[in-house]
């Protein structure tokens, strides 16, 4: 096993214990979105795992630019400064696995694992996965700490442990 450094366990450590991120898409006319979405981890892929809808303006602009950002951030504690919460934003490129194949099912097993409340949801036919394959990350572990991460270290923290 590789060794992980503090700040990348400190990722690692974020994205186990938060379930949503806001997603950053582009429209064809240029314009930015910022949505809501659950996200799950693929550990054999290392990539993020989110599930949406047809219907949404996220998945048309996905539909439009596979460049994809996801801010994954630490809750906000009453009485201490926001400005210093931990948070890593997420570059990445957005692919949708060929339904029932096998990179689609562990999409789901790892997605169903996370929120197997979703089971249902995964059965409708205007949802879909998307795998985001992640090029690099900005983490800021504190107020006056912040660092870029390559894809090679973000493998690390999205890998199993």
């Amino acid at each position: 096993m590789a060794h992980v450094s503090r700040l990348t366990g400190q990722v690692r450590s974020l994205l186990q214990a938060r379930r949503v991120a806001a997603l950053g898409t582009i429209a064809a006319d240029g314009a930015a979105l910022v949505s809501m979405v659950p996200f799950a981890i693929e550990p054999q892929r290392r990539c993020l795992v989110i599930h949406v809808s047809e219907l949404a303006a996220h998945t048309r602009n996905l539909q439009a630019s596979n460049r994809v950002s996801l801010l994954v951030m630490d809750a906000e504690v009453p009485g201490q400064p926001v400005h210093a919460l931990p948070r890593v934003t997420f570059d990445g490129a957005a692919s949708v696995p060929d339904r029932e194949s096998e990179f689609w099912l562990a999409c789901r097993a790892a997605y169903l694992e996370r929120f197997p409340e979703a089971e249902m949801m995964t059965q409708l036919g205007d949802f879909k996965f998307v795998a985001i394959d992640v090029k690099g990350a900005r983490q800021v572990a504190g107020f006056g700490a912040a660092r870029s991460i390559d894809e090679d270290e973000i493998r690390l923290a999205l890998g199993p442990d």
